[in-house]
């Protein structure tokens, strides 16, 4: 049987991008993501709909992100799933599904640096770059957040 995690979201971000080093000197940005859903009840009655999701990214694109985005700042991710498990300071096993993304797009103006002209003369190489994988990374826990 076959296996396959991809994931494709465009929202705006809940808080600034936090970013920090492994010991190694690979970059980790994590940041929130708020993701709008509109629909129509069966009263007729139109709903919105928040789903909230944890994002990690690495090396030069983490850099990047930390860079252009803030706290609303709108963006599209491509990654993949990643489930985490941990045991709390108080001893209870805790859990949570996350999204470690390895790729993003621009997507509207709101970034730190309002000025399109910013964009236009140096805009980060994203096509290009080989994607990294936390696979490289030792330990992500051992990153303090």
């Amino acid at each position: 049987m076959s296996n396959f995690n991809k994931v494709l979201l465009m929202g705006n971000l809940t808080r600034d991008p936090e970013l920090r080093y492994t010991a190694g000197g690979t970059a980790i940005a994590r940041f929130g993501m708020a993701i709008n859903r509109m629909y129509k009840a069966q009263d007729g009655e139109q709903k919105k709909e928040t789903c909230f999701v944890d994002v990690s990214m690495f090396g030069r694109r983490a850099e990047v992100i930390s860079e252009y985005f803030s706290k609303g700042s709108s963006i599209f991710i491509e990654g993949r799933l990643r489930f985490e498990q941990w045991e709390s300071q108080d001893g209870q096993k805790r859990n949570r599904l996350s999204v470690m993304a390895e790729n993003f797009e621009f997507v509207g103006s709101s970034q730190k640096n309002n000025d399109s002209s910013a964009f236009a003369e140096e805009k980060p190489p994203m096509q290009s770059e080989k994607p990294v994988s936390d696979n490289n990374v030792s330990n992500i826990d051992d990153v303090p957040f």
